[in-house]
């Protein structure tokens, strides 16, 4: 979190991480076509061969609140390969939030599980603490076959404090309301830490919803 005392702007940065082919890059794709044109930047991505992400995907977000303060967040994903162990370690530095893409085949179970504790790691390597870090899961690809069931889904939610959601990014479904999510347990992390609404006179009902509206433009035909 950085804020901006002269400027009254709050600049934040929430991280998609995951293991390879998860779908990171199709959830901020899907949010750049779904959010308000008038809240959200420039989509930049830097693709290798596969349109595999080599480096990193940036997404910015802004809008004003009512109390006069700017706010400002970037979404930031991380290339999946092994290979880019110290790229996703970097991007992962400073980050207030993450939306951990796990990929919802039962078979690449083992996938989810490596990714997930290599970003325990990076998270540490950062000064940053797991247990303190807003984190929000997302299984996606839930439109393809051989994936978990909602129940399975559910014991997975039971298992631990960070809410679990499902997508299927490709086709714009669950992406919006996996931000909210995110925006949500990240609200609720500054508000205690650092007291938005009693400082900063920013609500919860505005952090969520100025940038991720649960009926975002064009949602409906």
């Amino acid at each position: 979190m950085q804020f901006n005392t002269k400027d009254k702007e709050l600049t934040l940065k929430i991280v998609y991480y995951g293991p390879a082919l998860s779908g990171k890059t199709t959830n901020i794709q899907a949010l750049h076509q779904i959010l308000d044109p008038s809240a959200r930047g420039r989509l930049m991505t830097l693709d290798t061969k596969g349109d595999r992400t080599l480096f990193f995907d940036l997404l910015p977000m802004h809008f004003s609140t009512r109390s006069g303060v700017k706010v400002k967040i970037k979404l930031f994903t991380v290339p999946g390969q092994v290979v880019h162990e110290s790229t996703r370690r970097i991007v992962l530095s400073g980050t207030d939030a993450i939306v951990f893409i796990a990929d919802g085949s039962r078979s690449q179970r083992s996938n989810n599980n490596e990714a997930y504790s290599g970003m325990v790691r990076n998270l540490k390597a950062n000064g940053l603490d797991p247990e303190r870090t807003p984190i929000v899961i997302q299984f996606n690809k839930m439109d393809l076959p051989g994936v978990l069931t909602p129940q399975e889904v559910a014991e997975y939610a039971a298992r631990g404090k960070e809410p679990i959601l499902t997508a299927s990014a490709i086709r714009r479904e669950g992406v919006v309301e996996t931000l909210q999510a995110c925006l949500g347990a990240l609200y609720t992390c500054l508000d205690d830490q650092h007291g938005l609404k009693r400082k900063l006179g920013i609500t919860r009902e505005e952090f969520i919803n100025r940038v991720a509206p649960s009926e975002p433009p064009g949602a409906r035909p």
